[in-house]
């Protein structure tokens, strides 16, 4: 009987393992920067940030060199093993302490009320739960704590949301590390029980042409300052 070795039967534990995608994205995300101007667009969503951060599925830490010099310490949760190697390398560049650790976000692996503000950046389409994620941030959030995200999701015309859902049901998830095109991050928030804050629509890239993933949200949300649920029931 053949043995697996060591590092495949760690991989097969990892919650989320997609080496394949982990390589195209941390290529193609770094061109993004400048082509589809990523850089531009990260800067306006970290902008004015302080405190302690929960930063959500962080990829390869391309959010790192943005965050400004009034955030205290930056912790970044980043479940597949390749990207969160990337984002460690990225994280020794920060100008203040990033702690990049693994983790889904449906089951953060930190205390509750910990942090003043979460960094949601292209993570909601693909995590298994949206529910129980936004809970978990919740959770994590101090009550008026603030919300920062950034995500693609449905948008266009009938024949676009027609095409993103048809890409949902058959290659997009298995093809692009379990990402969605047609799940909708405003209304996933708002049913979470966050406040919203103003937030902008937009293509990305602003002047290419319009892709399946191209449409997406920036915008600010908040936790009620009155919020009194219970941590409790998140077992923590």
């Amino acid at each position: 009987m053949q043995l697996r070795s060591p590092r495949s039967a760690q991989a097969a534990r990892d919650p989320v393992h997609h080496p394949v995608f982990a390589r195209w994205y941390a290529r193609c995300s770094v061109a993004a920067e400048s082509r589809a101007g990523m850089a531009d667009v990260r800067r306006r969503l970290l902008g004015g940030l302080s405190g302690r951060v929960i930063e959500i599925g962080a990829g390869n830490g391309l959010n790192f060199a943005h965050y400004p010099r009034t955030v205290a310490e930056v912790v970044a949760m980043e479940p597949e093993r390749a990207l969160r190697t990337l984002a460690v390398e990225a994280a020794l560049r920060a100008e203040m302490p990033v702690d990049v650790a693994p983790g889904v976000a449906e089951a953060l692996p930190v205390k509750s009320e910990a942090f003043d503000a979460a960094v949601l950046s292209l993570v909601l389409c693909s995590v298994r739960d949206v529910e129980r994620a936004l809970a978990e941030v919740r959770r994590v959030l101090r009550p008026g704590g603030e919300v920062r995200f950034f995500e693609h999701g449905a948008g266009g015309g009938r024949v676009m949301h027609l095409t993103q859902r048809a890409l949902d049901r058959t290659v997009w998830p298995p093809l692009a590390g379990g990402c969605h095109l047609a799940r909708n991050p405003v209304g996933a928030l708002r049913a979470a029980g966050f406040e919203l804050g103003p937030y902008r629509r937009m293509t990305v890239p602003e002047n290419g042409p319009a892709l399946p993933q191209s449409f997406c949200v920036i915008g600010t949300a908040w936790r009620p300052v009155g919020d009194a649920e219970s941590t409790e029931a998140a077992g923590r």
